[in-house]
């Protein structure tokens, strides 16, 4: 493995950090975490164990990635979001055995300062606007915004908006790749083009 790690960073023995990744200062990543190749850690990230990042992922300054969060690859984790894993937290009750899985898919983002609540996936490429607190499961494509996050809109996979209604029918171009998409009620699909 190479992969380049600031001398103030931590990272214990047994994780697993994928060539060409970053890991920069004040950055603890602990034993049973699993990290690809390219992944940027900014300062001041901890990594818990029950952690998987995919590859070319980047997860900014400030951001802690407790257990049990998988984000798969191409995720983008703006600066000091927050991630929980346990629904009902109190400090003078137990409650590890009680942790909720969090699945964030390829491409998405999750805006600076968002809350990501326990128990929730992030469809691919969603864009989750800064400051917004997340407490359901959200679609493929979808920008969400507001506490708690409601969906406004529509997100191409460049991270652009797309001209469509947030549910019924209809087809949208991104302005930047051309790429088209398909709007099936309140279901989003990239249309390949052959």
């Amino acid at each position: 493995m190479t992969h380049y790690q600031h001398p103030s960073a931590i990272v214990d023995d047994g994780a697993q950090i994928g060539d060409g990744s970053r890991v920069w200062h004040f950055v603890h990543v602990c034993g049973g975490a699993s990290i690809g190749k390219g992944v940027s850690l900014g300062q001041n990230v901890f990594v818990g164990n029950k952690v998987v990042i995919g590859d070319n992922c980047k997860v900014q300054n400030n951001v802690s990635v407790y257990d049990n969060v998988i984000l798969e690859e191409g995720v983008f984790c703006g600066p000091s979001m927050v991630f929980t894993n346990v629904y009902n937290p109190r400090s003078l009750i137990v409650r590890k055995d009680q942790y909720r899985d969090t699945l964030v898919k390829k491409g998405a983002t999750l805006g600076a300062n968002c809350t990501i609540v326990c128990g929730v996936t992030i469809g691919e490429f969603a864009f989750i606007g800064a400051g917004a607190v997340v407490n359901k499961d959200v679609s493929d494509y979808a920008l969400m915004v507001g506490l708690p996050a409601r969906q406004i809109g529509w997100m191409s996979a460049f991270g652009e908006q797309l001209d469509l209604p947030i549910k019924g029918e209809g087809e949208g171009t991104c302005q930047h790749t051309n790429a088209r998409y398909i709007l099936n009620g309140t279901t989003l699909k990239k249309v390949d083009v052959q």
